[in-house]
This record gives C-alpha cells, sequence and structure tokens, in this order.
C-alpha cells in the first residue's frame, strides 16, 4: 500500500506539478464544460513563480474562506517561501484579463500539521493567508462550508470546478470548467474494487464513472454541493489515478472538508 501511495503523489495526475514551457500552465476537468460566467465566485486560481520573474503559472485551485484565507491542497505547496505564490480571484479566461480579476500575494503559507507528503495517509489541505484582502467586486464570493462533521449520501450530486486537464493527451482551456460527479460513500469506495484502503473517512470520493473526474491542474479546488439550501465547499481535491484520470471505479479523491473544520477556523483567525 505504501509503495502505491507514493507512486501516486509523484506522478498521480491530480498532483500540482512545475511547468515547463507555457505562460500560463492551465488544465481541465475531464468531461465538463465551460462554467458560466460570474458563477463558482469563491474559485481561485493559485499561481506560482517558478523562476522569480514575474511569470506566475496556474497550478492549482482554491477556495476563498474569507477575505484574508484560502483554502487549497497540501500537495499543492511547492515551496514554503509564500513570496513565490499569488492568488488570483475572480479568474474565468486564464488567457485573458476580463476585467473581474483580483491578483494578490500570499502572505503565510500553513499546511495541516498532520500531512506528511503521503497522498494515501490524508490530511492534504492548507490554508494560505493572503497578504490583502479580497473585496467584493461583483465577481468574487465567501464560500459556505458544511456543518462540521457531515457526510454526503451515495450518489448525491455535486460539481467539480477548476482548470484542470481535459483529456489524457493534455488537452488545455482557457476558461474555468465545469461537471457534475457523485459521490461514492466511503462503505463503496474503500472496497478493494474501488480505492481500497487508500480511502480514508477524511476523504470524500466522487466519480468513478469513467466519463468525469478532476485531473492534473484541479487539486485543491472545491467540491460544490448545494446541501441545506445553500452551495458548499464539501471537499478539496487530492488525487486520482496514475495513467488516465477518468478511470472506472478509480473516483476523483477530496479531502473531506467537514472533518477538518476546527482547524480550519483555528488558523484563519
Amino acid at each position: 500500500m505504501i509503495g502505491i501511495v507514493t507512486f501516486l503523489s509523484c506522478v498521480g495526475l491530480i498532483w500540482a506539478e512545475e511547468p515547463f514551457n507555457h505562460k500560463v500552465h492551465n488544465e481541465r476537468v475531464i468531461g465538463g464544460s465551460n462554467a458560466e460566467p460570474n458563477t463558482w465566485k469563491w474559485q481561485i486560481s493559485l499561481q506560482y513563480d517558478s523562476y522569480n520573474d514575474g511569470s506566475y503559472y496556474h497550478m492549482c485551485g482554491g477556495s476563498i474562506i474569507d477575505p484574508f484565507h484560502v483554502m487549497t491542497a497540501a500537495h499543492c505547496i511547492l515551496s514554503t517561501n509564500p513570496s513565490g505564490y499569488r492568488v488570483v480571484a475572480g479568474e474565468y479566461n486564464l488567457y485573458e484579463y476580463d476585467g473581474s480579476e483580483q491578483f494578490i500575494g500570499v502572505d503565510r503559507i500553513i499546511v495541516h500539521p498532520h500531512w506528511t507528503g503521503d497522498l494515501g495517509n490524508g490530511n492534504d489541505i492548507a490554508i494560505l493567508k493572503l497578504s490583502d484582502p479580497v473585496y467584493d467586486n461583483g465577481y468574487v464570493a465567501i464560500a459556505d462550508l458544511p456543518p462540521p462533521e457531515q457526510m454526503l449520501p451515495h450518489d448525491f450530486t455535486c460539481y467539480i470546478t477548476g482548470w484542470g486537464l481535459m483529456d489524457y493527451y493534455g488537452t488545455t482551456p482557457e476558461i474555468l470548467q465545469v461537471a457534475p460527479i457523485r459521490v461514492v460513500e466511503h462503505s463503496v469506495c474503500s472496497t478493494p474494487e474501488w480505492w481500497g484502503s487508500l480511502a480514508l473517512k477524511t476523504m470524500v470520493c466522487a466519480g468513478g464513472d469513467g466519463v468525469i473526474s478532476g485531473c492534473q491542474g484541479d487539486s485543491g479546488g472545491p467540491l460544490n454541493c448545494f446541501t441545506d439550501g445553500s452551495w458548499r465547499v464539501h471537499g478539496v481535491v487530492s488525487y486520482g489515478p496514475a495513467g488516465m484520470c477518468n478511470q472506472w471505479k478509480k473516483p476523483t479523491v477530496f479531502t473531506r472538508v467537514s472533518l477538518f473544520e476546527d482547524w480550519i477556523y483555528s488558523v484563519s483567525l
């Protein structure tokens, strides 16, 4: 098991990679479609300046949880130096300036204390403290979170959003993608034919139909679910299968937000 998880953390397709040749390295949800403009307002693009020359690259997604804090995946943190990162709120088309964007530096990176770098051990969550607050320009919103410890029922439809890979060949979009994705409850996802022991109760599985999935570049982004009368972020994109992302009975795995809220609030005060 440890060997498999180590393999996933190195080459699994829902992993943040340092880009190599594009000004903006953007990849998208598999099986998705263009999101409507000015929707999913809590979604951000986490970008990294790997050469310290002002050339930022999309690496991961994330969610605005208050004006000064963004939630993302721990495995998106390639450097503990916050000066290399920026958050783009109100982003829609990564190749164009839409006039809705807010470009904000990162002041502090807070990785969950039990994150080990091994995706199979869970705790794949981090909070970014911003150098300036996100302000309400009509294109951003603060994400609602679920009640503590809430579990979603099997087959519940949520939506994954992001700029992740579109297919195995690396086709990339410009525009934020969205796709409906169904929850696979833990009792199913943890069976041997699904993710087995790699699926922990601190995770949410969704997908596994061989059609829709998250993929590389979607890491850290939200699992958006309409519960209790509001859209709420129930998950943070964590990992998926090596090779093709949209594999049968290998759903996208998210960090389960409802089990981390005490920690989230303790570090974002």
